[in-house]
């Protein structure tokens, strides 16, 4: 009898503050960035199967390809490559994506679903604890995943590849806002100018929303302007959200084009949706409650 489908979901990354702290000599840049979840993303179910396929579907789906260089896919074979060459065995698997966050918005997306992905197959596929190092394997496919697949409030470094825990963090809750377009990492990146800015790290715990906003004033994102001027339309997002009833901190997301408004509980961010959805209602607007402890409890 084979095993009942797994369900997983793959819950939006959003980078409370991102600074950009150096480069290195091959070209990455090292990051210090504090990443929290918010209760909302993609759904992947998988099941097993004769061999690996993947089918899409979702408000966002159109936007994406089932072919093989989707992320889903380059996972699923990433991580039957790796238990191969430990002689162990690596069944099929049917994966279904349904894409409900935007498509190369800034939220971690892709990268959430391929960490769903080697959970999940990791699961069907009863791999050993620790027989395979699956942020390892990862962080080769892309540098956001290691911190999904720790679905927890991290301070992300290095390219992504070293996590740190987090002071307590109050309970809070976040809007997230997409005017509609998609911008390249490689090109924010590109665009960045000036020097390189100090990590922003701090070690004691905060109160309320009030007292995180107060803290991540002092941070920034130094990908917002870059953005911004390859996409003005995120600037009319920041000013959108920054013109909402209840708002502690508005702020771009990684590398664009979402931004997110900090509030103090989901009713908050709820009124603040309906708001902005009308006068914007070409916008993706999505209000969350942001998880301040691990997504997997």
């Amino acid at each position: 009898m084979s095993p009942p489908p797994l369900h997983l979901r793959a819950r939006a990354k959003v980078n409370l503050y991102l600074h950009v702290v150096g480069r290195r000599a091959d070209g990455y840049h090292l990051l210090d960035s504090l990443v929290v979840f918010a209760d909302l993303g993609d759904e992947l179910r998988i099941e097993p199967a004769a061999g690996i396929s993947l089918a899409i579907d979702g408000p966002f789906g159109a936007g994406l390809s089932a072919s093989d260089d989707n992320l889903v896919l380059r996972a699923a074979r990433a991580l039957a490559g790796a238990l191969e060459t430990k002689g162990l065995p690596a069944g099929g698997a049917a994966l279904r994506l349904s894409k409900h966050l935007p498509v190369a918005s800034g939220i971690g997306g892709g990268s959430a679903d391929a960490a769903a992905t080697l959970m999940g197959l990791a699961r069907l596929w009863r791999v050993p604890e620790g027989a395979v190092d699956l942020a390892r394997i990862g962080l080769a496919l892309g540098a956001d995943i290691p911190v999904c697949l720790a679905q927890r409030p991290c301070f992300m470094g290095g390219i992504g590849e070293t996590l740190d825990p987090v002071p307590a963090l109050p309970t809070a809750s976040l809007l997230l806002v997409n005017p509609g377009v998609a911008v390249s990492t490689p090109a924010v990146f590109k665009a960045r100018q000036g020097a390189f800015s100090k990590p922003a790290r701090w070690q004691e715990a905060l109160p309320d929303a009030q007292a995180l906003a107060r803290r991540l004033a002092r941070c920034g994102n130094d990908l917002e302007a870059p953005a911004i001027a390859l996409e003005p339309a995120i600037g009319e997002a920041l000013a959108a959200l920054r013109g909402l009833p209840g708002l502690r901190l508005a702020r771009m997301s990684g590398s664009g084009a979402t931004c997110f408004g900090l509030f103090d509980d989901l009713a908050a961010a709820r009124g603040a949706a309906a708001r902005l959805q009308a006068a914007h209602p070409a916008w993706w607007v999505a209000p969350a409650p942001m998880l301040n402890h691990d997504a997997a409890r």
